[in-house]
């Protein structure tokens, strides 16, 4: 509607807009996080999550309408047809930009249950953040470091232990976690740093998802492997994004069986983590060909693909 604007303008007005729409949505998020601590019973806690979690999907939907407003953007999105909203999904997906969590939020929010993320224990304890995080039923981590591994073994597998007691509460409540598997955002110039065997990825860090399939892999529908490309956006995606300088998103969802994962021998077998390590990989090389070819076909037919300009009444 407003793409006709100069780009610096595009981009104050997309900020204002951002800021007023976060902060209004985290701002209900966290006054239901403290409603939820008084809440003495588990089904009253579970009835504001439900609450806080409508607000996360208020909050991605107005994301989707400042993007209408500030920019033409062709939606090229195949694989979210036949997926469950109240399925349980751990999602794994290539890492662009900081855009990336806005988008797939937004398009997704109709598709599954609303993304949830792993985050340090640390975070929990991080002004308004943390409350909101908590109120939303994000799992909060305690990774114990090798160092203190090494210093006292007993400590094995309590992580796996606590990760799996902060997942009861998603037994009986629908969830999707995501997990951006390459660990840091994709640049050119980590890809070269990292000697990375693929062309437009950088190399999948097996340990995350590893664990948190160990740890509630039997509660998963599908491993949703997703592929997120902007054919025609610069490095900097989510300056681009906010300039009204990207017209298409591509988005590529494939369901996968949920692989089974051994915790024990995960972490005590060397060959059983080679074995997963290696069909992540895989998944990698697949991921990195249809990237490739999804970019050559944009070059060569820069419109063809478009299933929606505004998938927003999805």
């Amino acid at each position: 509607m407003l793409n006709f604007l100069p780009g610096p303008v595009l981009f104050v007005l997309s900020l204002t807009l951002l800021i007023i729409n976060t902060a209004l949505w985290g701002s209900l998020v966290c006054l239901g996080g403290l409603v939820k601590m008084l809440m003495p019973a588990q089904g009253a806690r579970n009835a504001v999550t439900s609450v806080m979690n409508r607000f996360m999907w208020a909050w991605a939907t107005c994301n989707g309408g400042i993007l209408f407003l500030i920019a033409k953007i062709e939606w090229d999105v195949q694989g979210i047809e036949d997926l469950d909203k109240n399925g349980w999904y751990l999602l794994i997906s290539n890492h662009l930009s900081g855009f990336d969590i806005a988008a797939q939020t937004y398009l997704l929010r109709n598709h599954i249950p609303m993304l949830k993320f792993f985050l340090k224990k640390e975070l929990i304890y991080v002004p308004i953040m943390g409350l909101g995080c908590w109120a939303l039923d994000m799992p909060f981590m305690d990774r114990t470091s090798p160092a203190k591994l090494k210093k006292n073994p007993k400590l094995k597998g309590k992580d796996l232990a606590t990760t799996r007691r902060a997942c009861e509460k998603f037994k009986n409540i629908p969830t999707s976690i995501i997990n951006y598997v390459e660990g840091s955002r994709f640049t050119e110039d980590k890809r070269q740093r990292q000697d990375s065997p693929y062309r437009h990825l950088l190399r999948p860090k097996a340990g995350g998802i590893a664990f948190t399939l160990s740890a509630m892999g039997e509660q998963f529908t599908n491993v949703l492997d997703v592929t997120l490309v902007y054919p025609d956006a610069p490095e900097d995606v989510l300056s681009a994004v906010m300039n009204g300088k990207v017209h298409k998103i591509v988005v590529r969802v494939r369901a996968l069986p949920v692989p089974e994962v051994d915790a024990d021998r995960y972490f005590a077998e060397s060959d059983y983590r080679v074995e997963f390590q290696r069909w992540l990989n895989q998944l990698w090389a697949d991921k990195d060909e249809q990237i490739h070819a999804l970019l050559q076909q944009h070059q060569q037919f820069p419109n063809r693909g478009a299933s929606d300009n505004h998938p927003q009444a999805d």
